[in-house]
């Protein structure tokens, strides 16, 4: 007989306590199961069962033998999902989340590509500053910008993230240029919206210890976007993510400034609900946004 049929055999009788609910589970008969556990038995030249009329119940050799064989039949199973999964095309409604600017400047222009190479997948986008709940409000997947907080969901890092302070050559004619962050406090700084009453920018030392610098301008925005507007325009210094500002960068359009006193241990990641076995149409989605942007992302190549 086969070893692999005996060892199931033999756990569904230890579960359900009876060799006839077994063979029932098991779409068998009572008689095939009972030779099954009985040719392992006889292999392994122990008792797995004390058995009456009455009740059947494990003996002590059979109590570790179940433990064991109920891990190793578990990861059969785990490992046949697994390669089901990996040889499944990516198909179905995808539903992700972003950030507003992230989403516009550099998943819209990605989504063509997504969806030709996938075509059984439906995209759904929404475009958010806020952080959803994604097993609330049912997200496959969102995108994060910054350094994660503690999370029981898994997250993969698609990307560096690099903050630029940076001002337009308009602005630095008529303002010294910072020297340090605390010439900040003398600057007009374009600030994003937060509920706090004094927004803080953060920097670091040269020796890598925290710099935060209470800053203060006549502008507030809640959007990347609003706030490089004005720095185009020479409104004041701006504190952003190089994928929004570094082709300004690149064309000269605006100046990076201090940055030997910017951090750089933030990330762009894609988190999801934990799973043992990841989704193929979310697989597919995150593994192609890494392809895609890597470790040196087009925006910021601004040297």
């Amino acid at each position: 007989m086969d070893r692999l049929s005996n060892m199931e055999a033999f756990v569904r009788v230890a579960e359900a306590k009876s060799f006839s609910e077994a063979a029932r589970r098991l779409r068998s008969s009572k008689s095939l199961v009972s030779r099954q556990v009985a040719a392992l038995e006889a292999e392994l030249g122990a008792r797995l069962f004390h058995r009456t009329t009455r009740s059947l119940s494990l003996t002590e050799e059979g109590r570790g033998y179940h433990a064991q064989v109920s891990r190793i039949l578990k990861d059969i199973e785990e490992a046949n999902i697994s390669v089901a999964h990996a040889q499944a095309a990516p198909r179905g409604r995808l539903r992700v989340s972003a950030p507003m600017s992230f989403g516009i400047l550099h998943l819209g222009p990605a989504i063509r590509d997504f969806l030709a190479r996938f075509p059984e997948v439906e995209l759904d986008l929404s475009l958010n500053d806020r952080y959803v709940d994604l097993v609330d409000e049912g997200f496959d997947t969102a995108i994060r910008i910054g350094r994660l907080s503690d999370s029981s969901l898994v997250a993969r890092r698609l990307a560096p993230l690099r903050m630029v302070l940076c001002a337009s050559p308009e602005y630095l004619k008529a303002h010294a240029a910072p020297r340090d962050p605390d010439d900040l406090k003398r600057h007009q700084c374009l600030c994003y919206s937060t509920n706090s009453l004094t927004p803080e920018w953060q920097f670091v030392t040269r020796e890598g210890r925290p710099w935060p610098v209470a800053i203060n301008g006549r502008l507030h925005a809640n959007n990347g976007d609003a706030l490089r507007c004005a720095a185009l325009q020479g409104l004041g210094i701006v504190y952003l993510p190089s994928f929004i500002v570094g082709p300004d960068i690149q064309a000269a359009a605006l100046v990076s400034l201090l940055p030997e006193y910017v951090p750089t241990d933030g990330g762009i990641y894609a988190i999801y609900p934990p799973a043992r076995h990841l989704s193929p149409k979310v697989r597919a989605f995150v593994d192609f946004l890494a392809e895609r942007f890597g470790s040196r992302p087009h925006w910021d190549l601004m040297e």
